[in-house]
């Protein structure tokens, strides 16, 4: 097809058929989740399912013994822990609803049957001419063919903030993440204009295909689920095993002791069976952790809302424990290591007409800042928007911060020709009227703009050699220069080139050195991730030198005693790491540090890979080009001010763009992972008491010393109480010291299971010894008050432990930092009230009878001291140590 025809545009009748071919140009949404599906998503949690099964077995012997109450009190446990985990995740959806909003409706100029007209983005076809200027927004990928000093902002996709693009392919070939003649759907127009047609629309785009990957089912297990599955195989396996131990034992006993078994009376047989099987049962029901659920979901939806004050937002309740279980880091560049805003980092000044330079940069540029009446004299502090290429920003931006106007200058200015910048002349001029008189004023490389000055070998060198400094930071450089003019030369020049004549004779005004700065809290952030056993890497589109450059600026390129070939393997390019087969991609990751030039894919795949290494990945991005990355992490954390589709695709954001914000993050996730195994410290010992003191208790006789309704008030509320006290601790600093834990690792550490063995075994021996004590010493046995002094002992015994379990993983004292521990406090007195009411008014329902004040008095002070002994302890461990 000709040059001519392929400018003409798509006639109706191919508009229509490459519609029917290619479909619209419009992006497939996200699919949303049914209130329904994330629901049921909360049985997906190990512990519920076991909780099930324990319900169903026990609904089944509801209906033989006629008693509902224990199936009643799993029920309640599996409907609370649920129910609180789907309200906070619903919560956390509907407000991210607003961030996946696209306008198809946008209107964008095409040229169709050789005339232009403008037609909705969404009605864009391929092979369609496009035509774009300053401030578009590019509507469909598209293949260049005519340019004119275009410049676009691709940020979105690839983290480069300007890349020129022209139609030839093979000058920039292998240095950029795509072609510098193709242009990507979502991308700005910062200066210049062209033409393109359009190669692909809609899903078939690479922002389409990102969102597509960004969309995806991933099925990466976070570590708490994976070790609250080990926990729930666990307890399984031990609920099974000893009531399968205890049916067998107590049945063979009864048949050796029980004459019925001499006998034709079958029914009666049956019964004993029954009974042992149920008292089995009970073991099993007893060894499951009700309050579990309740206190992972308590914890994590708590944790949920105190983040949110801290700007992060979560949207997937794991999120924020997930946090406190990464290793690796993965993080862009362009708006979170850096603000994503070009600025003169430096200038070195050679001429000292000051209002000249600024007469410079204010005629010769053609880029915008949104400033408003009130900011005319500098009156506010708010820095202003800029509106163009970023370079040129920049410089007016540094005018601003200067107390001068551009808009001042450009009023008593007449530009009387202006020459666009072009990637082959490597230059911009302007001449203007300044004070009436004309002046050549250019813009552009040093190294052309230098080569058109009047300068001596000595300032030139020293020139050169300060640009040298700036280029080895990674910053772009620029220089200025200007020359006067006679009236009858400007009269002369008449179309877009300046002779040779007239490039000659300048005058070199400034250079400048313009970057994109780090922002401010970064380096010092990077450094307490490091320290915490986190490893930070950098994956952004920008180039190897900018790239290395800002990386050892937040610390996480320390060349310090490293060998070359060392230092080799902490860099790579997109387009080198794609051409690694997957078995040396695998060992190169380990040490990976930099890697520039990087691709969606590239960056998706470095995620893939450090998870098959068993780290636990966290991506940090703003952009649609980080959006499949954020979604196959274990935790995607987006930026506020990024894009819909990057928000999407995270299970949390950052409002306030910081990467401190991740610290606070990964404090809050160790924390809360600390928390939950404080509440299995607790809760476990209570398991094992009670079930010791049911098996122990039948081999004295005494039938569950514990009725249902009593251990429904310890395993159910008394639990869901410590869960709200322990989930509430407020998070330490401390654990920023500490290792990331390993995914391997058990949630019930060995210090956990020794903790929880010999305090389980120590209340059962103490519990058994009482119940030992009112079965053979009182002459009148056991009776109804007896058991009201037992119960209440062994509720005491396990609510002064609630402080013991406080102090889990750490040395401090129970009553350090209480005034911030307010939550416990008040279950404990909760607790108290809850369990007088029991004993004073429970009645035949909880077999208990009132206690006397004096009573109360003893058993409180004589439980209390399961805390003044561990107290000491404590006291001990800090003052050796």
């Amino acid at each position: 097809m000709s040059r001519d025809k392929v400018l003409g545009g798509l006639t109706p009748q191919e508009v229509s058929e490459s519609r029917a071919k290619h479909g619209e140009n419009v992006l497939t949404p996200p699919q949303k989740v049914s209130i329904i599906k994330l629901y049921l998503e909360k049985f997906q949690d190990p512990i519920i399912q076991v909780l099930l099964i324990a319900a169903v077995v026990s609904l089944g012997l509801a209906f033989v013994e006629n008693n509902f109450i224990e199936t009643i009190g799993i029920f309640i446990a599996i409907f609370l822990a649920t129910a609180i985990g789907f309200y906070f995740e619903l919560d956390a959806a509907k407000k991210f609803e607003v961030l996946n909003t696209l306008e198809e409706e946008q209107m964008v100029k095409v040229r169709r049957n050789g005339v232009v007209e403008e037609v909705m983005r969404k009605d864009i076809v391929v092979g369609d001419v496009i035509l774009i200027e300053t401030g578009d927004e590019i509507p469909a990928d598209a293949c260049l063919v005519e340019a004119i000093d275009l410049q676009v902002n691709e940020s979105s996709l690839t983290g480069e903030p300007i890349t020129t693009k022209h139609v030839e392919t093979t000058s920039s070939k292998g240095t950029e993440a795509y072609p510098p003649n193709v242009l990507l759907r979502s991308s700005m127009v910062m200066s210049g204009r062209g033409t393109a047609v359009v190669t692909a629309v809609g899903d078939e785009t690479e922002i389409g295909k990102v969102s597509h990957k960004s969309t995806e089912l991933t099925f990466t297990k976070t570590p708490l689920s994976i070790q609250l599955s080990k926990l729930a195989k666990m307890i399984s396996k031990i609920g099974v095993t000893v009531a399968v131990l205890a049916f067998v034992v107590f049945l063979v006993h009864d048949i050796l002791v029980n004459p019925i078994w001499q006998t034709n009376h079958y029914l009666d047989m049956f019964e004993v069976v029954l009974h042992y099987f149920m008292f089995s049962v009970t073991i099993i029901v007893m060894a499951v952790p009700e309050g579990l659920p309740m206190a992972v979901t308590l914890s994590l939806a708590l944790n949920m809302r105190r983040m949110l004050k801290s700007n992060n937002l979560v949207r997937k309740l794991h999120a924020s424990e997930t946090m406190g279980a990464v290793t690796v880091i993965c993080t862009d560049k362009t708006g979170t290591l850096t603000q994503n805003k070009m600025q003169v980092n430096e200038f070195a000044r050679s001429c000292e007409d000051d209002e000249l330079l600024f007469e410079a940069i204010s005629a010769n540029t053609t880029a915008e800042l949104s400033l408003s009446p009130n900011d005319e004299d500098n009156a506010t502090t708010t820095i202003p928007e800029g509106i163009g290429n970023p370079t040129e920003v920049a410089l007016l931006l540094w005018c601003y911060k200067n107390g001068k106007n551009y808009n001042s200058y450009r009023s008593e200015t007449k530009i009387l020709h202006q020459l666009p910048f072009s990637t082959e002349r490597k230059y911009m001029a302007t001449i203007s009227l300044y004070n009436g008189v004309p002046y050549l004023f250019i813009k552009g490389a040093p190294e052309v703009v230098l080569s058109f000055c009047n300068i001596a070998e000595d300032k030139k060198a020293e020139t050169e050699s300060t640009l040298r400094g700036y280029q080895d930071k990674a910053m772009r450089t620029l220089a200025l220069a200007y020359k006067q003019l006679d009236s009858d030369v400007v009269e002369s020049i008449k179309d877009n080139s300046l002779g040779a004549e007239l490039l000659q004779d300048f005058c070199l005004q400034a250079v400048f050195a313009i970057s994109d700065p780090i922002r401010d809290d970064v380096p010092n952030a990077v450094l307490e991730c490091q320290r915490a056993g986190i490893n930070v890497k950098m994956v952004t589109g920008d180039t190897s030198a900018t790239a290395i450059e800002i990386a050892k600026q937040i610390g996480i390129w320390n060349e310090e005693g490293v060998s070359e070939s060392e230092k080799e393997r902490w860099h790579i390019t997109g387009t080198q790491f794609a051409d690694l087969d997957d078995n040396e991609a695998y060992e190169r990751v380990a040490s990976l540090k930099v890697m520039s030039r990087a691709r969606p894919t590239d960056k998706q795949r470095l995620v893939e890979l450090l998870q098959a290494r068993n780290e636990v990945v966290a991506v940090t991005g703003d952009g649609t080009n980080d959006a499949p990355a954020l979604n196959h992490a274990h935790v995607g954390l987006s930026l506020g001010s990024g894009t819909s589709v990057a928000k999407e695709a995270s299970a949390m954001t950052l409002l306030d763009d910081s990467f401190s914000s991740i610290t606070l993050a990964v404090m809050w996730g160790r924390s809360l992972y600390r928390n939950i195994q404080r509440f299995l410290y607790f809760q476990l010992i209570v398991n094992l008491t009670a079930l010791l003191l049911v098996v122990g208790g039948a081999f004295i006789g005494t039938y569950m010393p514990l009725t249902v309704t009593q251990i429904l008030w310890v395993n159910l509320i008394m639990d869901t109480f410590a869960a709200m006290a322990l989930a509430s601790l407020p998070p330490s600093k401390d654990v920023l010291n500490e290792m990331p834990r390993k995914q391997s690792d058990f949630i019930i550490s060995k210090s956990m299971f020794r903790g929880i063995l010999a305090h389980g075994i120590f209340f059962f021996i103490v519990l058994f010894s009482m119940l030992y004590y009112y079965g053979n010493e009182v002459s009148n046995g056991i009776t109804t008050h007896h058991l009201t002094i037992f119960f209440t002992t062994f509720v005491m015994i396990q609510l002064w432990n609630l402080f013991n379990a406080k102090t889990f993983g750490c040395k401090d004292s129970a009553f350090s930092n209480l005034k911030h521990s307010k939550g416990l406090l008040f279950v404990f007195l909760i607790v108290l009230i809850g369990q007088w009411l029991i004993v004073s008014f429970g009645g035949k329902m909880f077999r208990t009878e009132p206690l006397s004040l004096c009573e109360w008095g003893v058993i409180i002070a004589l439980t209390s001291l399961v805390l003044w002994v561990e107290e000491l302890k404590r006291l001990w461990t800090r003052r050796t140590k």
